[in-house]
């Protein structure tokens, strides 16, 4: 199968996870070259895994690009999808798709109009051990799904993170920034959100960053940092999510999955793999390992690769469009409910994607 073009814009601190994961194992992607404003950063990535760096506009501009994959921070990722759109360019996105839903749906309907595919991460959700938890679904293991809870709580990221101001502003947050993983993931499994209640709250207005190099600067918050919810879904489950910067430390797994006859312990959706906990109803809790591909590493940058071969062989791909915009409207709905004291009805739909229970590389896609 030829390869793909592909042109990276934005070297920041997820691009490496890219980079190294697509020179790894997805031979199908030829990275024409990486760019990124500040150049010495373009370099910097370009020298760590011998590639060239290039402008912007000279990857637009390269005929033999024939995907742009976005990784700059949320604010830009329309802007740049929109110009890789207008230069005649495939492109996917970094999560979320925009900082809101009339955003992601502008670049949508452009990608539509232009007959061109978009796609956006997480692509987590295609990891072995997600696909596993995704299988027992669909055999019917649990029985019939009727719920869940969905959990990610943490103090911030400006512990770890050496430019964390962006989390704080809009388009970030924990729900835009870790939401993402997790609703895609539930939506792999149940499908389709129709309606959404929730709270959302900001409990202080500034952070002291702690990592380096900018240890001790305070940065102004924008954003809901504590946001509590339910989701109900188009085949009647109901599932509790809470998402939070504000949180010291917690005991809950991050997703469970209820089913008439029994519950899974799905693995942390920001990771690939992770064995799968079945409890069958009246027994105790065991392990179920991930026998799917990708549940031994971090492949993040499989839902390009995913693309690419979509394109080759015309069929869909997984981690697209409408998934990316269809979990968009979800997370912005809680704050809206939050903000409006009623429940909001999800206006877009989208199918579940197809799973994926063989390598790509050697060329057996799955059905």
């Amino acid at each position: 199968m030829d390869k793909v073009g592909i042109g990276i814009i934005g070297c920041g601190n997820i691009s490496g996870a890219y980079l190294k994961a697509m020179t790894e194992f997805f031979p199908i992607l030829d990275i024409r070259g990486v760019a990124d404003l500040n150049r010495d950063l373009a370099e910097a990535k370009a020298s760590e895994f011998n590639l060239q760096a290039r402008t912007v506009e000279e990857l637009l501009a390269d005929p033999k690009v024939e995907i742009i994959v976005n990784l700059t921070i949320p604010k830009a990722h329309v802007a740049v999808g929109l110009q890789a759109l207008d230069a005649g360019k495939h492109t996917y996105s970094e999560k979320p798709l925009g900082i809101n839903f009339a955003e992601g749906k502008k670049l949508a309907e452009a990608a539509k109009a232009k007959g061109l595919r978009i796609g956006a991460a997480p692509d987590t959700f295609l990891g072995g051990g997600h696909q596993t938890a995704r299988e027992l679904i669909d055999q019917g293991v649990i029985g019939l799904p009727v719920g869940g809870t969905a959990t990610f709580m943490c103090p911030g990221h400006e512990r770890w993170h050496p430019n964390p101001a962006f989390y704080y502003e809009v388009g970030g947050g924990p729900m835009l920034d870790m939401g993402p993983y997790y609703i895609t993931d539930l939506v792999n499994l149940l499908g389709p959100v129709s309606q959404v209640a929730g709270f959302a709250v900001t409990p202080r207005k500034e952070r002291i960053i702690t990592s380096e190099p900018r240890n001790g600067e305070r940065i102004p918050v924008h954003v809901p940092t504590h946001v509590a919810g339910v989701m109900a879904f188009a085949n009647g489950a109901v599932v509790q999510i809470g998402m939070s910067f504000d949180v010291a430390g917690h005991k809950h797994v991050p997703l469970e999955v209820y089913g008439t006859e029994g519950t899974l312990i799905v693995p942390d959706p920001n990771r690939f793999e992770g064995p799968v906990g079945y409890l069958k109803k009246g027994g105790q809790f065991e392990d179920q390992p991930a026998t799917l591909p990708y549940a031994d590493g971090n492949y993040r940058s499989i839902g390009v690769a995913d693309l690419a071969y979509a394109i080759r062989s015309n069929r869909p791909h997984r981690a697209n469009g409408d998934l990316a915009l269809h979990v968009l409207e979800v997370m912005e709905a809680f704050h809206t409910a939050s903000a409006e004291g009623r429940t909001i009805k999800i206006t877009t739909a989208t199918e579940r994607p197809a799973p994926l229970s063989e390598s790509l590389v050697d060329g057996r896609l799955a059905k």
